[in-house]
């Protein structure tokens, strides 16, 4: 894979809550350098984030529910309602743990539908931060989150100690098959392990402003492979 096109399944993410606005303003430029797909940014950074994309064929990305996951079905709506009206054109929104753990499939699902509801149609991604789960926990999230219409399955939102391992990302990949697309993230630090998740079903990357420099300029010191699929 050349650089443009691992910049193609790359977005970058400035959604800690010591992400500076400095920083959002380098993804911006970053994602524009590059061609990366998008960017995001937590809710209230997000209109300065989509006006330094503005002119650029980078999207802004929404962040629903970041970190916990905890807030009401209603809240975690209306957030996505405003960042849709922002211009945000896809939405990555954070499970309910307890709820999962719990197995309590209606309270869940209702919580992704609404957020899907609200997205309009746009590809809903919904975290399901794997570090704090079991294998049996990640099949019933990726089952219920595909039946209640999510997009894409992800693996962490970037605040647990972990998300993304060749493990997590080819069991979401098996769980899902084709009805649904797989994103890597938390734990995505060097091209290598970005091509192996690549051949293990991830389909896209996210991934914080430094370590995006680090892999892009890997990538454009030359083709990368990945071990199964030649471009």
């Amino acid at each position: 894979m050349t650089a443009q096109e691992i910049a193609r399944v790359m977005d970058i993410s400035a959604v800690r809550a010591d992400s500076t606005l400095e920083e959002i303003r380098e993804a911006a430029q970053l994602a524009k350098q590059y061609g990366c797909i998008g960017v995001f940014a937590l809710p209230a950074h997000t209109q300065y984030l989509i006006d330094l994309l503005a002119g650029s064929a980078v999207f802004a990305g929404g962040a629903v529910g970041f970190p916990g996951g905890g807030e009401t079905t209603a809240g975690k709506a209306a957030t996505t309602e405003e960042l849709v009206s922002m211009g945000c054109r896809e939405i990555d929104m954070v499970n309910n743990l307890a709820w999962l753990k719990a197995g309590k499939k209606g309270l869940y699902m209702r919580d992704v539908g609404a957020v899907v509801e609200a997205a309009g149609g746009r590809p809903v991604k919904v975290i399901l931060e794997c570090h704090w789960l079991t294998e049996d926990e990640i099949v019933h999230a990726c089952e219920w989150c595909v039946e209640a219409g999510a997009a894409w399955i992800k693996t962490g939102s970037g605040w647990a100690p972990s998300g993304a391992t060749l493990e997590n990302v080819a069991l979401i990949k098996r769980t899902v098959g084709g009805r649904c697309q797989v994103k890597a993230a938390g734990g995505v630090r060097d091209l290598s392990t970005l091509l192996a998740m690549y051949d293990c079903g991830a389909r896209r990357f996210g991934i914080g402003v430094r370590t995006a420099q680090t892999i892009l300029d890997s990538a454009a010191g030359g083709c990368a492979k990945t071990s199964n699929e030649k471009y």
